[in-house]
């Protein structure tokens, strides 16, 4: 079995935790701690390092895309589902009937917000960019106003982008 890390950082929204092994991210998480307590360290895995500077490099406008290895466990049903976020592009939304025609199972839209909720890889499985069939912001682990934080965020820098 191998050995579990965690390291955390400050970000515009929060303090952001991550976890994995020495090969692999498992987990991206917001936490409501009002300070870091476990920074990156010298015996913190690098991959965990690659994760926090391209999350830094994303809150700073600077990264669309992230290149680390990362791993996630969940059902057949759930994998499909977090396939199908990592389609949706940058500063982009679709709803949860999208996801759920996507994967094949257009009236499982209840089980798609199920699987969304379950996504322990925020903002690289962004899940922050599904929303309801009307348009409104719904739902997210991290919380409505960091949902509405990334949105506007990944706008305004994709904006940035194409000027």
């Amino acid at each position: 079995m191998s050995q579990v890390h965690q390291i955390e950082f400050q970000s515009p929204i929060g303090i952001v935790e991550i976890t994995g092994t020495d090969k692999a991210v498992r987990s991206i998480l917001f936490s409501e701690k009002s300070r870091v307590t476990k920074p990156f360290s010298p015996d913190s895995p690098q991959v965990l390092k690659d994760c926090q500077q391209q999350l830094e490099e994303y809150f700073q406008g600077q990264r669309m895309d992230f290149t680390f290895a990362c791993e996630s466990a969940g059902t057949d049903f759930q994998q499909k589902v977090w396939t199908a976020l990592t389609d949706v592009p940058y500063a982009e939304t679709v709803s949860y009937g999208a996801i759920a025609k996507a994967v094949g199972s257009e009236k499982a839209v209840r089980a798609v917000g199920n699987a969304n909720s379950k996504n322990k890889l925020s903002i690289v499985v962004p899940c922050h960019r599904i929303i309801g069939a009307n348009g409104k912001l719904t739902g997210y682990a991290g919380t409505l106003p960091r949902k509405e934080w990334l949105l506007r965020h990944e706008k305004a820098c994709s904006e940035n982008q194409s000027v």
